[in-house]
């Protein structure tokens, strides 16, 4: 029998490359439903994200209400006065007390008439940064019903002993006035003051001593008009 394959050398197939031409409809099709359910998913996930920030909010805002009453009800306490002091209040932004934000004068009152006035300072001249104090201030004679600090970023064991949670040092700030003592007196006792200053660290005892005396001075200026804008927002 004659063998009529073909020599190799004499092949007809051919050996050209393949050329590029349409994608076929079926990849097409692929890329079409795989960028379909991307976009599905995207919108999924941003859908369970904003349920559950929505979800949250309210959840998170009344803890950060919380969160301020307790440093409030420890400047004056709830036994000690019968309204809601977050809406007996009125907006400030005063650079006499430092504020780089608007914040709250608050008014606590008792049986209608007022108790004390809670003032938002902030110290700008603590050692590792601001330091954002509350200064109760009584308003039969003037005097600190309070201080708290509420936040804060000074050196752990040495000036985070103004929050009342590391030291009892805000405590000492309670009935004092301008007057008790003098304006000199109101610095720490390194610089001829009544207040002790930190074994190490007295730049931050300094400003706080001074940003409560900026309160003190503030109050005795503005205390009457602050009471008339809080009456007229009470009013409306």
């Amino acid at each position: 029998m004659t063998d009529t394959t073909p020599p190799e050398g004499d092949s007809k197939q051919s050996t050209a490359e393949p050329t590029e031409g349409p994608v076929p409809p079926t990849l097409g099709v692929s890329i079409s439903r795989n960028g379909i359910l991307l976009g599905l998913f995207a919108l999924l996930s941003t859908a369970i994200i904003a349920a559950t920030y929505l979800g949250t909010a309210d959840k998170i805002t009344e803890q950060k209400r919380q969160a301020r009453l307790k440093a409030l009800y420890q400047v004056v306490p709830r036994d000690q006065h019968d309204n809601d002091m977050l809406t007996d209040s009125i907006e400030i932004n005063s650079a006499e007390l430092g504020h780089r934000k608007t914040g709250s004068i608050l008014l606590a009152t008792y049986h209608g008439a007022p108790l004390a006035l809670i003032y938002p300072v902030t110290a700008r001249e603590g050692y590792s940064g601001d330091i954002d104090i509350i200064v109760g201030v009584n308003i039969k004679d003037s005097s600190v019903a309070g201080v708290r600090v509420l936040n804060h970023k000074e050196t752990p064991g040495l000036g985070d002993k103004v929050d009342v949670r590391k030291s009892s040092w805000v405590l000492n700030f309670e009935g004092h006035s301008l007057g008790h003592p003098d304006i000199e007196g109101w610095a720490v006792k390194k610089d001829g003051g009544i207040f002790d200053g930190f074994t190490g660290a007295t730049i931050t005892p300094r400003a706080v001593v001074s940003s409560v005396a900026s309160v003190l001075k503030y109050h005795h200026q503005n205390v009457s008009e602050i009471l008339k804008r809080i009456d007229a927002n009470r009013a409306k």
